[in-house]
């Protein structure tokens, strides 16, 4: 199910709220958990029944082994038991999501025939994959509570983070629906969490998808693009990505408030970053955070020398790029941020020389220019788009392009105000222009949610009502959320 969509919004929601909190009012916690549960699993399959199979083995199997593993005093048993729940977990994702992939390189360089599979990716297998190997290792540590089964089964399930993040770790929501306090209805909250969604709603529904099809053209028509063209759809899907990302951290933010449940930041204004490690610092922060904690740290983090450093450093990216899908050029995207982090840290006194200004644009243009390895369908199409972006050959336009970006609210604006329609008639694409000036002002100046003082008020209702009613009558063109596909 998706968080864009009439059934969640009319229909899922409200229900799941009216039944949690019912469920806690008449002091039916066990059993409020459960329904919570039994909702998010709802949510999980509405589309693909036959994926809960696959996330309900999933908790089951690794609930059991973590039970082991607090039971267990013997350290060779405990460390035995950890690297077996640890590989079958990694042998789950690597099946669903890197064994074909795997069979075309193996065919492509042994000349082999071996035949693909025909396997549909689980949503969101990565995210409560990963979830629960951080569980596991706590486990293994001793830093985990003889958590009931509802409990840990709603720490992984729990809807608004289930399918794209953030990774949560266990001791940062399990207390939380834990607290008797928070299982009651409260106002500012109810008022907070629906502002943050109506606001990530309309980034998502809005913005991003307006952004997405000059992304979805351009990528699809390479060969044919101006290099003008090529720069305008590369900073369009660079602005889709960031759109549609914080458009759902936004949705699962003010839905887990609406549940009076905090869930870790998971995105900071990261096209203000002045180097490539404070993007990463900004960018997809559980997923950092995870990778720093369960990898990067216990390969021996920056403890053992600075090639050891750098090595390291490398390992966590490959693995990022890996963890995003199966195909060359994420991997190539996340060596290259490697590479970056660690070049960064080689020179770092002579970056923090140059100016602020300097620092942002060298950092937005790199980021933005590997992008588009992410989006591109191979290295070869990558290049390809690369070439175009680089021939400097023409500085034309097409009309489809520029259509992109003309939506219907426009043209009535333009109709309604006729100095708007006057200054539209004088200025050749001037939907697009508006486009990229308003969504650079938005992520440049504006706060993100976190950092927003939110007081109830007028404003504020008018904002969300203005965010929900847009989004809404736009909700039969919308799309899924990219990192859906991760």
């Amino acid at each position: 199910m998706l968080f864009n969509s009439y059934i969640f919004i009319f229909l899922f929601l409200p229900l799941a709220l009216a039944g949690y909190f019912l469920l806690n009012h008449w002091h039916h916690y066990r059993l409020a958990n459960v329904f919570l549960v039994g909702m998010s699993l709802w949510f999980y399959g509405y589309f693909t029944p036959s994926y809960l199979w696959i996330i309900c083995g999933s908790i089951v199997g690794n609930y059991l082994i973590s039970r082991l593993l607090q039971r267990i005093t013997a350290t060779p048993c405990k460390k035995m038991l950890l690297a077996l729940g640890t590989l079958t977990n990694v042998a789950v994702i690597f099946y669903f999501k890197y064994f074909n992939f795997f069979l075309q390189n193996v065919n492509a360089l042994l000349g082999k025939d071996f035949v693909l599979q025909n396997i549909v990716l689980p949503l969101g297998i990565s995210f409560f994959t990963f979830q629960q190997i951080s569980y596991l290792v706590d486990s293994y540590r001793g830093q985990t509570k003889n958590y009931r089964f509802d409990e840990y089964a709603l720490f992984v399930s729990f809807f608004p983070q289930l399918i794209a993040g953030p990774i949560v770790l266990h001791n940062e929501i399990i207390p939380q629906f834990r607290d008797v306090c928070r299982r009651r209805p409260q106002a500012p909250n109810l008022s907070k969490g629906l502002y943050i969604f109506a606001v990530g709603l309309f980034k998502k529904v809005i913005v991003a998808d307006t952004f997405g099809h000059a992304a979805d053209f351009g990528f699809g028509t390479i060969v044919t693009l101006t290099s003008l063209e090529a720069l305008l759809v590369a900073v369009s899907y660079t602005l889709q990505l960031y759109f549609d990302f914080s458009g759902y951290c936004d949705m699962a933010l003010g839905i887990g408030t609406l549940f009076n449940i905090d869930l870790p930041q998971n995105f900071n204004s990261p096209y203000k970053a002045l180097s490539i490690p404070d993007f990463w610092s900004r960018w997809h922060m559980s997923l950092t955070r995870f990778l720093r904690m369960y990898v990067y740290i216990p390969l021996g983090g920056n403890r053992k020398g600075k090639i050891r450093t750098y090595l390291n450093i490398m390992i966590v990216f490959l693995v990022s790029g890996i963890w995003h899908g199966a195909n060359w050029t994420f991997i190539l995207w996340g060596v290259l941020h490697g590479a970056l982090n660690c070049l960064n840290r080689l020179f770092q006194k002579q970056w923090q020389r140059l100016h602020m200004v300097t620092q942002w644009f060298f950092t937005f243009l790199t980021v933005n220019l590997l992008w588009v390895l992410f989006r591109a369908d191979s290295i070869a199409d990558a290049i390809s788009f690369y070439r175009e972006l680089f021939r400097w050959s023409s500085f034309s336009i097409r009309s489809e392009l520029y259509g992109c970006f003309t939506l219907p609210e426009f043209l009535w604006l333009e109709q309604t105000f006729s100095p708007l329609g006057d200054l539209a008639e004088q200025i050749v694409g001037f939907h697009l222009w508006a486009f990229l000036f308003i969504a650079f002002f938005a992520v440049l100046n504006l706060p993100n949610s976190r950092e927003i003082q939110f007081k109830p008020s007028l404003t504020a209702s008018l904002t969300t009502i203005l965010c929900l009613f847009w989004s809404i009558i736009s909700l039969a063109g919308v799309s899924t959320f990219l990192y859906f596909n991760f």
